[in-house]
């Protein structure tokens, strides 16, 4: 929206969120639920097998909600930093701020928190961009442009574009789209094991969960690899500048890759 006189373009508001991503809700009440169900029905296993089957079962559906859960975390690269910055276009206003970036396999999310008693308003915000199959990142950051969304956010955003001369877009798009594509298989190998191991094919099982953390590496080792291509992209905010590193969702999927037997 254009600014007229004193008129500038302020973006209606923060939206309001939940208190946990509702992607990682889901995926903690499925498997909260396969949890309650065997339990039970474990009164009716006997003897010392109860525990060996009560044990595999909850070792089982922790590994494979970890899958699911960095799958479509945001938290693979991730950022924080405290800055004095311009707060809007066509304002002279600056605020003090937190500004936090989390790079996932699908997009990036931004957040902007303001100290309290800035400008009589609420300063928070977060905001999602994607590159998921099917989705238009540079349609996303035009239409935060758009909103009028703060400078801050505007900006890492515009990091991410097709067209931005950094290469995030095309370096991270990449490594989300394949580092993805080898974790819905290391899920799939998680599936068959559980389904072996129920069976008199215990030995399968266990290769199959083998299968299963060597994916999940070789979906670290592309991502890393993907992601170094090109070098870092300083990222400029204010009176500072905002660097990444490698997040939870990272480090947990090495773990678990490292823990299969």
């Amino acid at each position: 929206m254009a600014a007229f006189g004193h008129t500038f373009p302020f973006y209606s508001g923060p939206k309001p969120t939940f208190p946990m991503d509702t992607t990682s809700a889901i995926i903690i009440t499925i498997f909260l639920t396969a949890l309650v169900t065997f339990i039970i029905i474990l009164p009716g296993i006997r003897g010392k097998m109860r525990l060996f089957w009560l044990l595999r079962m909850v070792t089982s559906l922790f590994i494979g909600a970890l899958i699911l859960a960095v799958i479509f975390s945001s938290k693979w690269s991730v950022g924080q930093v405290s800055t004095n910055t311009s707060y809007k276009a066509f304002s002279s206003e600056w605020i003090s701020a937190e500004v936090g970036l989390q790079i996932g396999l699908g997009g990036v999310n931004i957040t902007l928190t303001g100290t309290p008693g800035q400008l009589n308003e609420t300063i928070n915000y977060n905001e999602e961009f994607t590159w998921r199959l099917g989705e238009n990142y540079a349609e996303e950051y035009a239409k935060a442009l758009e909103k009028g969304l703060p400078d801050p956010v505007l900006y890492l955003a515009e990091k991410f574009t097709p067209n931005s001369p950094c290469g995030l877009h095309s370096q991270y798009r990449l490594a989300g789209h394949y580092t993805s594509a080898i974790l819905w298989v290391a899920f799939l190998c998680w599936l068959l094991a559980n389904v072996m191991l129920s069976m008199p094919v215990l030995v399968y099982g266990g290769h199959m969960l083998l299968a299963t953390g060597i994916f999940q590496l070789s979906g670290l080792l592309f991502f890393s690899m993907a992601t170094s291509l090109t070098p870092p992209c300083p990222l400029h905010l204010g009176t500072a500048t905002l660097h990444t590193h490698r997040g939870p969702a990272f480090w947990i999927t090495l773990a678990t890759g490292e823990a299969q037997p």
